[in-house]
C-alpha cells in the first residue's frame, strides 16, 4: 500500500466516522477520567490521612490495599471490578460504564492516596510545632497550616495523575464501554482499516494529553511565581 493511498483510507475514515472518534470516543474517554480523577482524589484524600492515623490497624489495612493495587496490573483490576462489583452489589444494577469507572477510581485512589501522603508529610515540622505552641489543635493545625501548603504540591501532582488516567482509559476498550480504543474497534471492523484507524486515535490521544501537559505545566509555573 502506498503512502497516498494511505492518506487517502484516513481521509475517508475521518470524513465518515469523525463523529464516532470526536464526539463519542473523546467525550466518553473525557468523562471517564474526569469522574475517575475526581472521585479517586476524594477516596485517596481519605486513604491518605487513614495512613497518617495513629490507629495501627487502620494504617496496616490501608498500607495492604495500597501495595495490593499498586503491586497488580491495572487491566486484571479491571477484571475484577467488571465481574465482581456488580456481583458485589447486585440491588444497583451497575451499568459497565459504572463498574469500570469505579475500578478505575479504586486504583487512581490508591497512587493519589501516596500523592496526597507525601505532600502533606512534605510540609516543614516545625510549623506544626509553631501552630501547635500558638494554641490550635489538630485539626486546625491540619485545616489552616498544613493543607494550604501542602496543596502547592498536590494539585500538580493530581494534573498529571488526570493525564495517566486519560492514557489509561485505554484499557477500557476490552469492556466496549465506548471510549476511543472503543471507537477504534468500531471503525476497525466496519473499515477493515487498521493502521490507519490506530494513528486516528493515537493522534488524538497525542493532542489531548499534550495540552493537558502544557496546561499543568503552565500551573506549576504560576504556582511558584506566586510563592
Amino acid at each position: 500500500m502506498s503512502f497516498i493511498t494511505f492518506c487517502e483510507n484516513i481521509a475517508k475514515i475521518l470524513s465518515k466516522y469523525w463523529q464516532v472518534f470526536l464526539i463519542e470516543g473523546v467525550s466518553y474517554t473525557l468523562l471517564l477520567s474526569a469522574i475517575t480523577v475526581f472521585f479517586g482524589a476524594i477516596l485517596g484524600s481519605l486513604l491518605a490521612l487513614g495512613k497518617m492515623s495513629r490507629l495501627k490497624l487502620l494504617r496496616g489495612v490501608i498500607t495492604g490495599f495500597v501495595e495490593i493495587i499498586r503491586g497488580t496490573p491495572i487491566l486484571l483490576q479491571l477484571y475484577f471490578g467488571y465481574f465482581i462489583i456488580p456481583m458485589a452489589v447486585p440491588f444497583l444494577n451497575l451499568t459497565d460504564f459504572q463498574a469500570i469507572s469505579i475500578a478505575l477510581i479504586i486504583n487512581s485512589a490508591a497512587y493519589v492516596s501516596e500523592v496526597i501522603r507525601s505532600g502533606i508529610q512534605a510540609v516543614d515540622h516545625g510549623q506544626v510545632e509553631a501552630a501547635r505552641s500558638l494554641g490550635l489543635n489538630g485539626r486546625q493545625t491540619m485545616l489552616h497550616i498544613i493543607l494550604p501548603q501542602a496543596i502547592k504540591n498536590i494539585l500538580p501532582a493530581l494534573g498529571n495523575e488526570f493525564i495517566m488516567i486519560i492514557k489509561e482509559t485505554s484499557l477500557a476498550s476490552t469492556f466496549f464501554i465506548g471510549d476511543l480504543m472503543t471507537s477504534y474497534l468500531k471503525v476497525k471492523g466496519a473499515t477493515w482499516l487498521n493502521l490507519e484507524c490506530l494513528l486516528i486515535v493515537g493522534v488524538i490521544y497525542f493532542v489531548i494529553t499534550f495540552t493537558l501537559s502544557k496546561v499543568v505545566a503552565a500551573f506549576e509555573r504560576r504556582m511558584r511565581a506566586g510563592e
